[in-house]
């Protein structure tokens, strides 16, 4: 689909399901979209960024017509800064597409023919249910793991199983490899990632742990907003985004004035318009996600937007957090290790990495500390203007998550 055809297709699809954003942009930028669709070329430029403000006070709200409507499933998430769990609206349409999207992924991701059997290992929900039914059409056997089960029950069900693809969290791969003995055991030939940032040195442990190569670890990212985004690309080392979706990206400040800029010129957050979803307002969505050289590359014949990495997350309610990349402190720590997890805490102007490797020495964990200082610049400069104090990179006690019923557990968070 052409990048005008998309911009156009989600104007009229607004109007369908939305009427509130007509009357919003025009209040926003004075213009209305009929006089803008006259317009000879229509840049995404010319309209409004829609931020998580304008959803909290136009779609998050406890009397959006939508949830009236027979014709739309709604999926809860997590919670507004106002307090409220977010509902986020599909359309049959949009159902549709979310499994069309994420079935042409996989199967980019594993061909067709190539393996049999599946299992989702990532807790319940969309994301988990809809996973199940596409592998389901690519001819593989699937079934789930509950994430509340107890992690012996889930190294039990893939020692059992033996599936040859694996859907889950790295969070969760991390505790499972380090709760098994042998993780080749499980017959893992393919690891689809989702959720949560995934380093390369990260990557390539793990592959090891698991004695596949790293070409068969593949990361994908997406939202409940949007669907399935896009993949990491093994032939073309870059992630590239599905189809029907346009890309810009935008600095920091254009958004809130209190977001400080982006130290490296290469970054931007991330915004999108999709010319297929329907009951959401994904036209210039701010998804807050920091993405490095973001740029079309040609592909088959065609441009493809496409970014290197995404490196974190910005907001207004992260502070001095939303400096913090996990992926940059990740892959710098374990370029030293052969195993192992990390885990960050940032606590006021404390930041903690905690090591979870059973004879990380101290001089390891010294380098550890001196790379991500000398590595990382908006980390050495706020510890240089004083915004963070002395980086501790300490080992962590028995496993990531241990003490927790629950299989999964965040690489970072705050206090």
């Amino acid at each position: 689909m052409r990048d005008s055809n998309i911009l156009q297709q989600a104007l009229v699809r607004s109007r369908r399901y939305m009427p509130w954003y007509e009357g919003w942009v025009r209040g926003s930028i004075g213009r209305a979209l009929d006089e803008m669709a006259q317009e000879p070329r229509l840049e995404l430029e010319h309209l409004p960024l829609m931020t998580h403000t304008v959803l909290e006070e136009q779609y998050y709200t406890d009397d959006n017509p939508l949830a009236a409507r027979s014709d739309v499933h709604y999926y809860r998430t997590s919670g507004t800064s106002s307090g409220r769990r977010k509902a986020i609206y599909y359309s049959e349409a949009d159902e549709e597409d979310y499994i069309r999207f994420k079935l042409q992924v996989y199967r980019q991701i594993l061909g067709s023919g190539q393996y049999r059997s599946a299992i989702a290992d990532m807790g319940t929900g969309h994301a988990e249910a809809t996973s199940i039914e596409v592998f389901r059409r690519l001819g593989m056997n699937a079934e789930s793991i509950p994430f509340q089960a107890p992690i012996e029950q889930h190294l039990e069900r893939l020692a059992l199983c033996k599936p040859e693809v694996l859907y889950t969290m790295p969070s969760i791969l991390d505790r499972i490899l380090n709760a098994s003995i042998d993780a080749t055991v499980y017959g893992i030939r393919h690891v689809i990632l989702v959720g949560e940032m995934a380093s390369p040195a990260w990557i390539q442990l793990t592959a090891k742990r698991l004695g596949i190569g790293a070409d068969h670890i593949t990361d994908t990212y997406g939202s409940i907003e949007i669907g399935t985004i896009a993949y990491y690309s093994h032939e073309h080392g870059r992630y590239l985004l599905t189809d029907g979706l346009l890309a810009e990206g935008v600095r920091p400040e254009q958004l809130d004035a209190d977001l400080e800029p982006l130290a490296n010129p290469e970054e931007s957050v991330l915004v999108l318009t999709s010319g297929y979803r329907e009951a959401f307002p994904a036209i210039r969505y701010v998804t807050y996600d920091v993405v490095r050289d973001l740029r079309p590359m040609m592909v088959d014949g065609r441009l493809r937007q496409s970014f290197s990495s995404i490196v974190k997350r910005i907001g207004p309610d992260l502070k001095h957090g939303e400096k913090i990349s996990i992926y940059d402190i990740e892959n710098v720590a374990l370029r030293h290790l052969h195993a192992g997890s990390v885990q960050v805490k940032v606590a006021h102007n404390a930041l903690i990495v905690y090591i979870f490797h059973s004879t990380a020495e101290q001089a390891i964990l010294q380098r550890i500390k001196h790379d991500i200082e000398q590595q990382i610049p908006e980390i050495g400069t706020m510890i240089q203007s004083g915004i963070l104090g002395e980086i501790q990179v300490i080992r962590g006690d028995g496993e990531p998550g241990a003490g927790t019923t629950s299989v999964k557990h965040k690489k970072i968070w705050y206090e």
